[in-house]
């Protein structure tokens, strides 16, 4: 007997105890009666029936019992929560990323903790990458697609993009992301281009290709065209349907700076095609040079290219034979000149 007591739940609960756990293997015992805090709860409500004297035949001993009477939140579980939360953020963010990409997000925002857990955390609560599992047939989560603003089609039915229509700069802004590899890793550059001068507003550089990368770029370029959006609002930001341009932050940051959305269709590199020549002369100018040892000697050659070259030295047939910095200051109008 282990516990004495007149309670009828005590003596249903030692009943149990001898008949049934005494009968099964030890670990079989531990998992029908189990040592959960649902146990505890059970045990909380019926304290005045003398069931706190029943926690002796259910689990042999009252202190733990007392322990999470005391505390019935732990440290712990706190910590859990609190790392969850930041893995679901970034989750909510950025659904196309998987745990990995989850895990380091939540490090820059000071929650840290080991790759396991953060595996853990996420497939305990099924935050997948939307492109690494099969969903099934619903939504996408996050914002959706912008319409393309571009678009012009003809007689035939064929969709193409004509990026001359921008008489002045912040009419049209065209944005992508391209990638090199170095000896330390990849480096992603993220850019924004201005369809009317050709000249690049904004760009971001960074060792990993999240939507912080496209909004540091946006960030750049809006600061750069005049402060608190001031002479860029209801410019036209052209972009891919990559995750970055889909992600909330991207599309609030937009709202914000009361600029218009577009994304070109599934796969057509073309309908973003003068952003691609950019990155094309990018690649034959700096990125197909030579090996890059660190990503920050790299980055240090783009920013030189895009700053020194590409827009005061390289003069475009487009342009009356300017640079994008000449081509711009023969505007008129102040309010279109760069800040």
């Amino acid at each position: 007997m282990i516990y004495d007591s007149a309670s009828p739940f005590a003596l249903r609960a030692r009943d149990y105890y001898e008949q049934v756990v005494l009968e099964l293997p030890a670990d079989d015992a531990f998992a029908r009666v189990g040592a959960s805090r649902s146990n505890y709860l059970l045990v909380k409500t019926f304290d005045c029936d003398g069931a706190v004297g029943a926690v002796a035949a259910f689990f042999k001993s009252l202190a733990r019992y007392y322990r999470w009477l005391a505390a019935p939140v732990t440290a712990s579980e706190l910590v859990w929560a609190h790392r969850a939360k930041a893995l679901f953020d970034a989750h909510r963010d950025d659904p196309a990323f998987g745990y990995r990409y989850l895990h380091e997000e939540a490090a820059d925002a000071g929650v840290g903790m080991s790759a396991r857990t953060a595996w853990r955390i996420c497939s305990a609560n099924a935050w997948w990458s939307i492109f690494g599992k099969k969903r099934s047939a619903r939504p996408r989560s996050g914002p959706p697609v912008h319409d393309d603003r571009l678009a012009v089609e003809d007689e035939a039915g064929r969709v193409t993009h004509d990026f001359t229509t921008a008489t002045a700069p912040n009419q049209v802004w065209l944005t992508d992301i391209t990638e090199h590899w170095t000896d330390e890793g990849k480096l992603y550059l993220c850019a924004i281009k201005d369809a009317c001068s050709g000249r690049i507003v904004g760009y971001s550089i960074d060792s990993r290709m999240t939507s912080n990368l496209a909004v540091t770029a946006l960030n750049s370029a809006v600061a750069r065209r005049g402060a608190d959006g001031v002479g860029v609002a209801g410019c036209i930001v052209h972009s891919d349907r990559g995750s970055q341009f889909r992600s909330r932050k991207f599309v609030h940051r937009l709202g914000r700076h009361q600029l218009v959305g577009s994304m070109g269709r599934v796969g057509a590199c073309g309908d973003n095609a003068a952003m691609e020549s950019f990155f094309a002369l990018l690649q034959k100018n700096v990125l197909n040079q030579r090996r890059w040892d660190t990503r920050e000697q790299l980055r240090i050659a783009i920013v030189t290219w895009i700053e020194r070259t590409y827009h005061r030295r390289r003069r475009q047939d487009r342009l009356g034979r300017l640079t994008p910095i000449e081509y711009e200051t023969t505007m008129t109008t102040p309010a279109d000149q760069a800040a």
